[in-house]
């Protein structure tokens, strides 16, 4: 029996001594007067000469502050605290994070007899905490950052869209009146010498304003408007034909052959296709054999309506066909003209916007250029800014 006593009595004493936590109890006065051998062992401090210090002494200056400010008076009030953080110093001097319970025990009188702590080890729970604030912090740094990209990038964009008003405004006041102003030099009697200049002049100015068109639309299209359409049924007879005799004029060696075989209208936005063909057609004159005909048709194939422009000259290479749709892809001139290397680009998107398509076939016989859309009718949503 007694050995029985015995044996238990040791496994409490060595559950006591030897949990996997440290214990400690404090006086009425705050003073330690019980710790188990966990908590010296961690603190490297022996049991004996922990008794009579504090439980401030335990902790380094951070966790002593916490302590007589926050848990203390805490603990006065409430009689207990739970799953409090705090750090012990080790004698050499390095922190040892633990996560802290105490509770008071009183008598009948409730007087205080003593304080119970328990002290868990927190290393990797603060470690995680730490990584958890670290990666806050990080998060916080990169929201800052990109923050002030969209500042930046909303200062570039009002940039654009000043860009874009200087090109729509200042620059399309002045082209206009230069096209009046020749248009009116037309009607009075001439020589063929200025006759023949008023004609470059008047090819000049659309040029020109081609490539504002072009221009104003790549930058609204970078700035997310993309290519905007009203639609509805068009004659497009009368609008290919119109940017055809603009184009003979201002290029009036060039023969350009037009077959227009439209017979019903086509629900489209009119202007575009208009601008598409005199981009194509531009595009031609540009890089097409200069004694060799541009070829121009126009009609409905089965349910589709088409347009091609073709030209001869040197076949244009497979690997330039793939980006010949981006921006600012330009071949070698036949000429002395040169462009943005944007209208071929903005033909392409103004296909893409009616729901159709672009494509392109080179060979040594010819370069044709076919826009292809479906004839029904696109729907209301597509109408208007895209």
């Amino acid at each position: 029996m007694d050995s029985g006593r015995d044996t238990q009595t040791e496994d409490l004493e060595d559950l006591y001594e030897n949990a996997p936590c440290g214990y400690l109890s404090l006086g009425p006065d705050g003073l330690i007067i019980k710790s188990n051998k966990t908590l010296s062992r961690w603190l490297g401090i022996p049991a004996q000469d922990l008794l009579g210090k504090r439980m401030r002494d335990l902790l380094n200056t951070a966790g002593r502050i916490f302590y007589e400010t926050h848990f203390a008076p805490l603990l006065r009030l409430q009689g207990h605290f739970d799953e409090v953080a705090l750090d012990l110093k080790l004698q050499d001097g390095s922190r040892f994070p633990v996560i802290a319970n105490a509770t008071e025990k009183r008598n009948a009188d409730n007087e205080l007899l003593f304080t119970r702590v328990m002290l868990f080890r927190a290393t990797e729970r603060r470690r995680y905490e730490r990584q958890l604030v670290d990666a806050r912090a990080a998060a916080d740094a990169a929201g800052a950052e990109m923050q002030i990209e969209l500042d930046i990038e909303h200062r570039n964009a009002e940039l654009r869209e000043q860009f874009i008003a200087v090109l729509g405004h200042d620059l399309r006041n002045p082209l206009a009146s230069i096209s009046a102003a020749s248009r009116l030099l037309r009607r009075e009697t001439a020589t063929a010498k200025a006759t023949t200049l008023l004609d470059l002049m008047q090819g000049s100015v659309q040029r020109m304003s081609d490539l504002i068109d072009n221009v104003l639309d790549f930058a609204r299209g970078r700035l997310g408007g993309g290519i905007g359409l009203q639609i509805r049924p068009e004659e497009l007879a009368p609008i290919i034909l119109h940017v055809v005799d603009e184009l003979r004029s201002s290029d009036p060696d060039r023969i350009i052959e037009a077959d227009i075989n439209l017979d019903q209208p086509v629900a489209c936005d009119g202007g575009r296709i208009g601008q598409m063909v005199s981009n194509l057609v531009g595009n031609s004159i540009t890089y097409g054999q200069v004694d060799a005909p541009i070829r121009i048709f126009a009609g409905v194939s089965g349910e589709n309506f088409q347009i091609w422009v073709a030209n001869q000259g040197t076949p244009i290479p497979k690997d330039v066909q793939a980006s010949l749709f981006e921006p600012f892809i330009r071949g070698e001139a036949s000429g002395n003209r040169q462009g943005l290397g944007l209208g071929l680009h903005i033909a392409s998107e103004i296909a893409r916007a009616h729901g159709g398509r672009l494509d392109v076939a080179s060979d040594a016989i010819e370069t044709r250029f076919t826009f292809t859309m479906p004839l029904a009718q696109i729907a209301d949503d597509n109408v208007g800014v895209r």
